[in-house]
């Protein structure tokens, strides 16, 4: 009998082992899951400014912005972060007016994608974190995704000057 036990602890020790592997798979596929998830809402974020900047110019600023815009919009995947850093200086580089639609749309957008920005990043942080340990990496786990990546591009958020009421 006392041979017994110590099959039971050992089947006991191996179940432990067993659920804590499922839950490291899960919890791997879950945040590769929410990582890519949030690469399509930068991405329709990115798409989203680049659309109102394109608007902007086409009513009020010209060419460059209109440039930008429309080159960000048709960037590839492997362009499009300099396309975005282009677009975000062109951005800034213009003179926005607080009490214009077409601005206070371009602002809200950027304000969104910079939002966007730092949850895609924690994501991704979080996801890579898990996918490097040393466990998840002998039992291949993540596997069945690429490697998630960052998507590094300029703080997109637009200092809009105070509205000077006078009275």
């Amino acid at each position: 009998m006392p041979g017994m036990w110590w099959l039971v602890g050992a089947g006991l020790v191996l179940g432990l082992v067993a659920a804590y592997l499922t839950w490291t798979a899960g919890r791997v596929e879950r945040l590769q899951s929410r990582a890519e998830l949030a690469a399509r809402a930068l991405d329709a974020h990115l798409l989203r400014r680049a659309a109102a900047a394109a608007v902007l110019a086409e009513r009020r600023y010209g060419v460059e912005l209109y440039a930008a815009a429309r080159i960000a919009l048709d960037a590839a995947p492997q362009e499009r972060e300099a396309a975005e850093n282009d677009l975000t200086r062109q951005l800034r580089a213009v003179d926005l007016d607080p009490t214009d639609p077409d601005c206070e749309a371009v602002v809200a957008a950027s304000r969104r994608l910079a939002l966007a920005r730092q949850v895609h990043t924690d994501l991704v942080r979080d996801a890579r974190t898990a996918r490097s340990r040393p466990l998840v990496r002998l039992f291949r786990m993540g596997r069945r995704h690429t490697w998630p990546r960052y998507f590094d591009i300029d703080d997109p958020t637009l200092a809009v000057p105070a509205d000077v009421t006078t009275g």
